[in-house]
């Protein structure tokens, strides 16, 4: 088995004047989990369609499975699939005939075909939909059958584009479930996202880029070195006293906010001694809540408008991902 799964390296991208992809580095791994996150625009899918040669780089470097795309021409090593869009399935078929169809375009012989489908029907959770015409299919439905006719390749390596956008909660549940599976079994599986909080539920590594730029790329735990600590509302019975008390805590930000309450930064465990504080004082704390997550504060950030900052990757103990890059270099 193949340690590093996918080897992108310098990958540039331009329309016209437009630079939709900026030497962008990637590498993943098998049995990993690697989140591709950015803001709507931000050359996520224009990345996925160069790594799976749907679109020519300008320049750059792409190695799938070991194998470099550009000897392949064009065409993606067996072992290799994606779901960018859900593909333009034959409406008065049925589902499990458009697998089948794709099953021998892609080469599969009509026994391995239906073992693969079975098995794919059954990871999306489609088998009861299976002989149903497509075109009687919901958006969820087509989402899950586009995502089963990636799994009929047998995958090591997966690029799955924003997968649950356009599931119900319980569908996105169980794409996420499948998607850990893949990875658990030794795939190393591309998930792209705008949601930080998907990623940061499912994946150990992340490469965050913004206007066809990294601006992080490695562990998620290095990531979460770099958030700031997460931001409470707090209400309180004497909010005056309250911020008092904060004054001299080491490590507590507390200041009003414009909605008559207070904001509150800092570690749970600070926090946690803020309001034992609090009770001893005999001030009540009336509301307590999230007001934003760390990892999200720090995406914005990241992420906010023409800003074009990247953070320093870790150099101490630095991560695999950063070591395969300076030996690929």
């Amino acid at each position: 088995m193949e340690r590093v799964a996918l080897e992108a390296l310098g990958v540039s991208k331009a329309y016209g004047t437009r630079d939709a992809l900026c030497t962008v580095d990637l590498i993943a791994r098998h049995g990993q989990l690697h989140g591709l996150l950015g803001p709507n625009g931000a050359g996520k899918t224009t990345l996925m369609r160069v790594l799976l040669g749907l679109v020519r780089r300008d320049a750059g470097t792409v190695r799938l499975l070991g194998r470099d795309l550009a000897a392949a021409a064009g065409a993606v090593p067996d072992g290799v699939a994606g779901l960018v869009e859900v593909p333009a399935f034959y409406p008065y078929l049925s589902g499990r005939r458009n697998l089948e169809l794709l099953a021998r375009l892609d080469g599969a012989s009509r026994s391995l075909s239906r073992t693969r489908i079975a098995a794919a029907l059954d990871q999306t959770g489609l088998g009861a939909q299976a002989d149903l015409a497509v075109g009687g299919y919901s958006a969820g439905m087509r989402q899950r059958l586009g995502l089963a006719s990636a799994l009929l390749r047998s995958p090591r390596l997966v690029f799955l584009d924003e997968p649950t956008s356009t599931l119900d909660p319980g569908g996105a549940r169980d794409v996420r479930a499948l998607a850990r599976r893949l990875a658990d079994e030794g795939a190393a599986v591309v998930l792209s996202s705008h949601d930080m909080t998907e990623v940061d539920e499912l994946c150990t590594a992340v490469t965050i880029i913004n206007g066809g730029r990294v601006v992080f790329s490695g562990a998620v735990d290095d990531l979460r070195a770099h958030a700031p600590a997460m931001v409470h509302a707090l209400r309180t019975s004497d909010d005056a006293a309250a911020l008092a008390i904060a004054a001299h805590r080491p490590r507590l930000n507390v200041a009003a906010n414009a909605d008559g309450g207070l904001d509150v930064s800092a570690d749970i465990d600070v926090l946690d001694a803020y309001v034992i504080a609090l009770g001893y004082a005999g001030i009540a704390v009336r509301v307590l809540e999230h007001r934003s997550r760390s990892l999200e504060s720090l995406f914005l950030e990241l992420t906010a408008g023409g800003d074009r900052r990247t953070l320093a990757q870790p150099s101490a103990g630095a991560d695999d991902d950063a070591a395969d890059l300076e030996a690929a270099s």
